[in-house]
C-alpha cells in the first residue's frame, strides 16, 4: 500500500528550490520557519529528501572496507519511532551508498537510507555499525514506488513528506507518486488569486524588493 505522499517546496522569485536545509528544528532564516511551520501543520509519519539534501545533514566519511557481507535484505535499528517521543522518521535516497553519515538521527528523527542492491558490503558494514536503517529498492536503479510502499509495510507510514530538491521532488512527480503539492513562495506578496481551466491557479504577487529600496536609501 502506498502511504500519502505530500510534496512541501519553498521556493525563491525564479522558482528555484532554496538550497539551505530547515531541518533540524535549530535551522535559522525566515525561509526556514515556514517551511517548518508548513512542515509541522502537515504532519507525517516520515519525511524524503535526496542524496544531495541528506548529505548536507551527514557528519561522516566513507565507511572503510569491510570483509563482512550481508543479504541484500532490509535492515531496522529500530522500528518504534511512532510509538515514542520521535515524530517521524527521515528518509533519504542514496541509490549507491555514497553518504558516509556519522551519525543515526536528524533532529531527532531516526534515519532510514533508500538503496539498491548494488551497494558495496562495506557501506552496509557502516550503517549498522552507526545505527542506521536501511531498505533496498531496486537492483542498480532506486524503483520508488517499491520504496514508499516498503515505508508503508514495514514502519506503518502513511502520510509521507517528499521534501527534496527538484531531483528527488521531479523524480516522485514523473512516477505520479505525488498525491499532493505544497509550495511556499518567499519574498512577495500575495494580491490575489483566481482558478482557471484545467485546474490551472493564476497567482500575482507583489514582489519585496528590499535591495532596492537599500540603494534608494543610500
Amino acid at each position: 500500500m502506498k502511504p500519502h505522499i505530500n510534496c512541501l517546496m519553498v521556493a525563491s522569485v525564479d522558482g528555484r528550490t532554496l538550497h539551505s536545509r530547515w531541518r533540524p528544528q535549530s535551522a535559522k532564516g525566515t525561509a526556514g520557519e515556514l517551511f517548518e511551520r508548513v512542515h509541522d501543520e502537515l504532519g507525517g509519519d516520515a519525511w524524503l529528501v535526496g542524496r544531495v539534501t541528506g548529505q548536507e545533514f551527514a557528519k561522516g566519511q566513507p565507511y572503510p572496507a569491510s570483509q563482512e557481507t550481508f543479504p541484500r535484505e532490509n535492515w531496522f535499528a529500530r522500528r518504534d519511532a511512532r510509538s515514542s517521543d520521535i515524530k517521524a522518521y527521515g528518509v533519504v535516497l542514496d541509490a549507491d551508498g555514497k553518504i558516509g553519515w556519522g551519525r543515526s538521527e536528524i533532529g531527532g528523527d531516526p534515519i532510514v537510507v533508500v538503496l539498491t542492491e548494488a551497494v558495496s558490503d562495506a557501506h552496509l558494514a557502516g550503517l549498522r555499525g552507526e545505527g542506521v536503517s536501511y531498505i533496498f529498492a531496486g537492483k542498480s536503479e532506486l524503483d520508488l514506488a517499491l520504496a514508499v510502499e516498503i515505508l508503508n509495510r514495514e514502519l506503518g507510514v502513511e502520510r509521507l513528506l517528499l521534501e527534496g530538491g527538484g531531483g528527488a521532488n521531479g523524480a516522485f512527480l514523473r512516477a505520479g507518486l505525488v498525491d499532493e503539492l505544497n509550495l511556499v513562495v518567499t519574498a512577495m506578496t500575495l494580491v490575489s488569486s483566481k482558478v482557471l481551466d484545467g485546474g490551472a491557479v493564476w497567482l500575482r504577487y507583489r514582489i519585496e524588493n528590499a535591495g532596492a529600496e537599500a540603494a534608494v536609501a543610500r
